[in-house]
């Protein structure tokens, strides 16, 4: 979550909040027969025949209906903005000092390293993505190989790949994970006509 929707999230909260308990001291000193010691203008009784002469006007339909499709529109916005992100910035390279910061773009080296497992023997496809995972930053890779691959020279085709990222992104901190997906068929061979 951005700051600037956690700034809107707690503006929103203290003023829903303050509504809240001034609609409910109210609704208590009325209750009690106290609300006109507070607010010497406080009716005795509620009337409704003011709202029912408004939504009787020829403009309130319309009025409604645009009202209606913004707040729809915001509270679509209010739920997306709250989604969790597991995208990863540019990361801080150890060494950054207070004169300067040095950072490297954690999601290309790890799009090279999948292509690079794409490469090994027996790979059909690879992919990759920088993304954090319960507040882990983790080079999320996958691997898809046929089914004839020796998994003893994948797992350490894997391994140099993995120790070259870390090598290459220069922090401790990311983990690598790469998911290997057998294919249930060899692919078939072009037939020649």
């Amino acid at each position: 979550m951005s700051r600037r929707v956690l700034g809107w999230d707690r503006t929103a909260a203290v003023l829903v909040a303050l509504v809240l308990l001034a609609l409910g001291a109210a609704a208590v000193l009325w209750g009690a027969g106290q609300l006109t010691r507070v607010w010497s203008a406080a009716p005795e009784q509620l009337s409704t025949t003011p709202l029912d002469d408004v939504t009787a006007t020829s403009w309130w339909r319309w009025t409604s209906t645009a009202a209606g499709a913004v707040l729809a529109l915001l509270g679509l916005w209010w739920l997306l903005a709250h989604l969790p992100s597991t995208r990863v910035g540019p990361l801080r390279l150890p060494g950054s000092g207070r004169g300067g910061r040095s950072t490297v773009d954690g999601s290309s080296a790890v799009a090279a390293a999948a292509e690079v497992l794409g490469e090994l023997p027996g790979v059909r496809a690879s992919s990759g993505r920088l993304r954090e995972v319960r507040g882990q930053v983790v080079a999320d890779m996958s691997v898809t190989a046929g089914p004839r691959t020796d998994l003893a020279a994948l797992s350490a085709g894997i391994d140099g790949v993995s120790s070259d990222l870390a090598r290459v992104l220069g922090r401790d901190d990311v983990r690598s994970r790469v998911r290997v997906r057998i294919a249930r068929r060899d692919r078939a061979a072009a037939r020649v006509r």
